[in-house]
């Protein structure tokens, strides 16, 4: 069932409802504004990797990426019931966070016809608590999520937008521990970044350190196959 910030996220892209759930060479397309399809992913990007591959080679195509800076968690024992707890969840997410899914993308992202635009979120998220709590599985199960602000929209359009978030404090030749250390973020999500720049060609590897590879960033971006 489409969740109700799904709903808010294509009104907020596409705008009037004529344009919203559109069929284009055999495929529902969230959203077209002025020739441009307008994909919303709130699960991961693997899912609409082919999709995209194929509508890029006739069409401009816009992957809107939702990200959670804020989530409040409103909890009620069953549908319709008194809620029994709520609160802000502790995690919170960054633009970073992008990194995390687009190691799924690479090999489509970049295209000259393609624009992937990470939005930062505060939502609510709806919980329903479950009766019988399933075998290492959550004890709630979501009812639904809703936006209720916006705080940030970034395009990237090709390797140079990415290295663009690479911290300005790091090193012109670093490991993905110093990555790590100067964008604040944990290794393994370093890793992943590293991983997505040198195959989209915004960064090499220079050597290693250790047991850890050494990066550089290109200024000329090159695509890496």
């Amino acid at each position: 069932m489409e969740s109700t910030l799904h709903r808010q996220l294509k009104a907020l892209y596409g705008g009037r409802a004529k344009d919203l759930e559109v069929q284009v060479d055999g495929y529902r397309i969230d959203a077209v504004v002025r020739g441009r399809l307008i994909e919303i992913q709130q699960a991961s990007l693997s899912a609409l990797r082919d999709k995209v591959r194929q509508l890029l080679e006739r069409h401009r195509v816009v992957v809107v990426k939702p990200l959670v800076s804020r989530k409040y968690l409103i909890r009620r024992d069953r549908p319709g019931g008194e809620i029994v707890s709520a609160r802000y969840s502790p995690i919170r997410e960054t633009v970073l966070n992008l990194f995390q899914d687009l190691v799924h993308f690479v090999n489509v992202f970049p295209h000259p016809r393609l624009t992937l635009e990470v939005v930062l979120t505060e939502q609510e998220e709806h919980r329903i608590t479950r009766p019988c709590r399933r075998r290492r599985g959550p004890d709630f199960r979501v009812e639904d999520r809703l936006l209720t602000d916006v705080v940030s929209r970034k395009k990237l359009k090709t390797a140079a937008d990415l290295r663009k978030l690479l911290p300005v404090t790091l090193p012109a030749v670093f490991t993905t521990g110093e990555l790590a250390t100067h964008a604040a973020i944990p290794r393994w999500l370093a890793q992943k970044m590293a991983y997505c720049l040198k195959k989209t060609g915004a960064i090499e590897v220079v050597g290693k350190q250790g047991n850890s590879w050494q990066y550089a960033i290109l200024r000329q971006s090159r695509r890496v196959a």
